[in-house]
């Protein structure tokens, strides 16, 4: 009866301990996610005084600054836990923001530009902060999902209701690519 008693007291301390590890792994998943959708927030403010800015002095190149509008908004628009919505549609921002940045290249007078300048600045210290919140989420994910894949505590996960996190990463090829900017007059 004793020896019944020592088994049983052991798995409940297992279980407990593979709870908290879970809660712990769940929390720090959901802090970095807090992380990224301050930057994409913080992001999703900068693009609209940058589009004005560069409007001004490449009023012509109009199709690359609706792209970013409309994908801004799009972004914006998605639920705040759709991580895998929400990595997709941020992709597309930043391939249309670097198109952006390419575009704004060509004109000499933009890149002088203080304002420009700045908002450029913030625009890539904001991209540096971003990557840095992504790594981050995506460790607290793999971290989370290794403890919900792995045996015994995938049993305690089950029973619980932990689920794996979605990695937040770039979806396809052409959110890797460098943007190319064709100018010239737009039909």
């Amino acid at each position: 009866m004793l020896i019944l008693l020592v088994i049983l007291a052991v798995v409940v301390i297992a279980v407990i301990v593979l709870f908290n590890r879970l809660v712990r792994t769940r929390q720090m998943a959901n802090e970095a996610w807090s992380g990224i959708d301050v930057q994409l927030k913080r992001r999703a403010e900068l693009v609209p005084n940058l589009v004005e800015t560069v409007k001004g002095y490449a009023a012509h190149e109009r199709s690359v600054l609706e792209d970013v509008v409309k994908l801004r908004g799009q972004a914006s628009a998605l639920p705040r836990d759709d991580i895998a919505a929400r990595a997709q549609a941020e992709g597309a921002l930043s391939l249309a923001l670097g198109k952006l940045m390419a575009l704004a290249e060509s004109y000499p007078d933009l890149k002088a530009s203080a304002n420009f300048l700045e908002l450029q600045q913030q625009l890539s210290t904001l991209e540096n902060e971003l990557q840095m919140a992504r790594r981050y989420y995506n460790g607290a994910a793999r971290n989370q999902n290794v403890l919900v894949q792995s045996f015994p505590s995938n049993i305690v996960a089950g029973l619980f209701g932990f689920a794996e996190r979605p990695f937040f990463e770039l979806s396809s090829d052409a959110d890797r690519a460098v943007p190319q900017v064709a100018l010239g007059p737009n039909p």
